[in-house]
């Protein structure tokens, strides 16, 4: 994609991202996840993969996902998180965070069917994965913070009753 494309992507997700309704009332819901940090706030609706099974599978064979979208991964206890690209046809970052949701590591542009592991590093419990270009365009970097239900809201460093 030129640089041109990946602008009008970036620039497509930002507009998504901003106005997101339920990011503005301060919201949580199991199907949205939410990120903030010095860039401001963005929101991306999700898919919570939290059970072996499902994160075995990830985003593997799909074709295509919307701008704001992706997939947040969900471990029972943080641990070191490697991933891979087998069987994933679609660029990705990936956002490693903590038990409290601090964002730990991101990784850019992921590439499709790349078998190389991707270390997140020790202490990760999860791992948001949205279209490659997205994390660099909105400014996500570690020491950003996720929002979602599943993050046990006594230890989040961004609980779901706080704006």
């Amino acid at each position: 994609m030129g640089s041109g494309g990946a602008r009008n992507l970036i620039g497509a997700a930002l507009l998504a991202l901003v106005a997101a309704p339920a990011l503005a009332e301060g919201f949580c819901a199991p199907g949205m996840a939410d990120l903030r940090g010095p860039f401001g706030r963005a929101q991306f609706s999700v898919e919570v993969a939290d059970d072996a099974g499902e994160r075995a599978q990830g985003l593997m064979f799909r074709e295509t996902m919307a701008t704001s979208a992706g997939m947040l991964f969900v471990y029972e206890a943080p641990q070191r998180a490697v991933f891979w690209m087998k069987n994933t046809l679609l660029p990705l970052d990936m956002i490693f965070a903590d038990a409290a949701g601090r964002v730990t590591r991101v990784h850019s542009g992921a590439v499709p069917l790349d078998e190389t592991p991707i270390d997140g590093g020790p202490g990760v419990q999860y791992v948001l994965e949205i279209n490659a270009g997205l994390a660099a365009g909105l400014g996500i970097a570690p020491g950003a913070e996720l929002r979602h239900p599943a993050i046990a809201q006594g230890a989040a460093a961004w609980r779901c009753d706080v704006q």
